[in-house]
């Protein structure tokens, strides 16, 4: 149980530096954007915008209604190639998005 409250934490931080950063948007992208079938949206979205508009309120309600964690998050290797060009301005948020990956798949082994 602890662990899900870690996660709701780390999701919290992923906000709040991804405000910080000035990368958060107050426009959501068109519904049709959102429904692309392709992993992380790559094809209509900046990974920026899949974090805020997909994955955070996705994992939100898994959180929310104790859902399954689906296995392998695996965030963190696309979050160093979109947010490369940050450099060390980026530092915390890839440290984010790994603990954010560490703590799914603990979730995901607990079934």
């Amino acid at each position: 149980m602890r662990q899900w409250h870690a996660l709701a934490d780390t999701l919290l931080e992923l906000e709040r530096e991804l405000r910080a950063l000035r990368l958060w948007s107050a426009q959501a992208p068109s519904a049709a954007a959102l429904a692309s079938q392709q992993p992380f949206c790559v094809d209509t979205l900046d990974f920026e915008m899949w974090l805020q508009w997909v994955f955070i309120p996705r994992m939100a309600s898994i959180i929310e209604n104790d859902g399954p964690m689906p296995a392998g998050c695996n965030i963190l290797p696309m979050g160093e190639e979109a947010f490369a060009p940050l450099g060390r301005r980026g530092h915390e948020l890839l440290a984010i998005l790994r603990r954010t990956d560490q703590l799914a798949v603990a979730l995901a082994a607990q079934g």
